[in-house]
């Protein structure tokens, strides 16, 4: 089962249509296998914890659109938050 859904990911990046749901998909795997490899938790512990269901959707924010104006800000609180689930 994914970390979140792909509704729930379209919803968090504010998309109305489904033209994307191939690459939302692929980067919610890739969001769950970096928290996995970065923090060294499960991806079953990663399904009961808000904390890793929040810095996969602000990966997702990251990773779906790197050219936005604050993802350095982004950036560092996605390291805080791999940090205090580590």
């Amino acid at each position: 089962m994914a970390l979140i859904t792909t509704q729930e990911a379209r919803d968090w990046l504010r998309l109305d249509n489904s033209d994307n749901d191939a690459v939302i998909t692929g980067l919610i795997t890739s969001a769950e296998e970096y928290i996995t490899l970065t923090t060294g938790m499960s991806a079953e512990a990663q399904e009961n914890s808000p904390l890793a269901k929040t810095t996969c959707k602000f990966l997702l924010s990251l990773w779906y659109d790197p050219e936005q104006a604050d993802s350095e800000k982004l950036q560092r609180s996605i390291d805080n938050l791999l940090k205090a689930l580590s």
